[in-house]
């Protein structure tokens, strides 16, 4: 029997009792000069400082959009996926201190908050529209949060900037000269402007006039909205037009939304409430850190408000495709959808319990991924932090909340609409 739920309000908190109405996300305007223009930026390594890493090398739809490790490698190292490995010629510093999040529905204009810890959000009392790390020297012409989001990484030596004197990106990065007039963006866009097919491209959406790194945000934002959609799952048909889901599927969508309390946080039409919530997840690899600080912690929210009650704290992801999305966790720390699930049901004694065997990355020589799990006050500050109450749930019922997971699967979107580009106008090797 079609199940439609109503909103219950408690202390100023939601609180979903069952599946909302079907409503459809809105998504902007499909403007396919920009979105075929988008996805060969995205594929094209022109935009890393080393020419060698595309958005496509973190988020590949060979790995859910996400790029299938706990913590990945970015600049100075090779191959896709659990295959990534560091090049002896040229070592990444560190790994990248979060896991890598899936693209699916970013693009809905619900999603006004991105990044684990939120740092990116839409902000109309602010030039941009944004607040962002930037500041005020953020720019302006960003269509979007996501937008500006997917060119931040452009900005990072560990992702795509590289190290220090190694390119006139990563060289205007260290320097602090991040945007305006000879900036690492204006470098980018300089870069993008030299290829003829791209200025071609760009002449069919902005008429002409000089290409900026907002431009090239844009592209790959109208990009990622377009090929990511995940709306048409089987729960999905459940909602629009009452299609049975498996009785596994229907059992695990009876916990999702009662007995074990997931609309607490993975509430609306894509199972995310975009809010911050501490659950004691494992802390591993090198953490968030400033360059001029030493540790392998992470505190999440913490890091962007300053406020001692949002320590640990992380942005709740959606669930869509989540299937597909292993590893999980901010951190990436559990390698299977069946393992974070346990953790939630009982995340201080998860934590306490933690196995490092379930991180999957390369080696990479001299690291400490591991430190922050050896630290009992490290541990106790996470567990102190914990916002989640002991759920018991048997074998049977795990087995059915797992079915309900996936059956938030959309199969279509898997792969994207458009696909991988056999190659780009820089000529440059494609992610494949």
């Amino acid at each position: 029997m079609k199940s439609l739920a109503i909103a219950l309000i408690f202390c100023g908190t939601c609180v979903q009792a069952g599946p909302l109405p079907h409503a459809n996300a809105a998504f902007p305007e499909a403007n396919m000069a920009e979105i075929s223009l988008g996805q060969l930026l995205f594929y094209d390594p022109i935009i890393s400082g080393n020419r060698t890493v595309a958005c496509a090398t973190c988020h590949h739809p060979r790995f859910g959009t996400s790029d299938g490790v706990s913590l990945g490698l970015g600049d100075g190292a090779t191959g896709l996926g659990p295959a990534r490995a560091p090049d002896p010629e040229n070592l990444p510093e560190k790994r990248i201190p979060r896991n890598s999040p899936a693209l699916f529905n970013l693009g809905a204009t619900e999603f006004t908050t991105l990044f684990h810890d939120g740092r990116l959000e839409a902000d109309p009392s602010r030039a941009s529209g944004i607040r962002t790390p930037l500041g005020a020297d953020m720019e302006a012409g960003f269509a979007s949060v996501l937008s500006a989001q997917a060119m931040f990484p452009v900005l990072s030596r560990d992702e795509m900037a590289g190290h220090f004197s190694e390119n006139d990106i990563s060289n205007a990065v260290r320097l602090g000269v991040l945007t305006g007039e000879g900036g690492a963006w204006s470098l980018i866009s300089a870069r993008v402007a030299g290829i003829p097919a791209y200025r071609q491209g760009f002449d069919a959406v902005i008429a002409g006039r000089a290409i900026h790194f907002t431009d090239i945000a844009n592209a790959i934002a109208a990009f990622i909205a377009f090929e990511w959609r995940a709306d048409n799952s089987p729960f999905d048909s459940f909602l629009r037009e009452g299609t049975a889901m498996p009785p596994d599927s229907t059992a695990g969508m009876d916990l999702f939304y009662g007995k074990a309390g997931c609309v607490a946080c993975h509430s609306g039409q894509f199972q995310t409430d975009h809010q911050f919530h501490a659950i004691a997840m494992p802390q591993i690899g090198p953490g968030k850190a400033a360059s001029f600080e030493s540790y392998n912690r992470d505190t999440g929210r913490m890091r962007v408000t300053g406020n001692p009650e949002d320590a640990y704290a992380f942005r709740t992801p959606s669930l869509r495709n989540v299937a597909l999305t292993a590893p999980y966790g901010h951190s990436g720390a559990y390698n299977t959808l069946e393992s974070v699930v346990r953790h939630h049901l009982d995340p201080i004694a998860a934590l306490a319990a933690y196995d490092p065997a379930q991180a999957v990355f390369p080696l990479l020589p001299n690291d400490t991924d591991f430190i922050a799990m050896a630290d009992p006050a490290e541990l106790a500050e996470i567990s102190a932090a914990n916002s989640l109450a002991p759920v018991a749930l048997s074998q049977p019922e795990i087995s059915d909340l797992l079915a309900f997971l996936q059956a938030l699967t959309d199969v279509s979107a898997m792969k994207g609409r458009l696909g991988v580009p056999e190659n780009v106008p820089s000529g440059l090797p494609v992610p494949q």
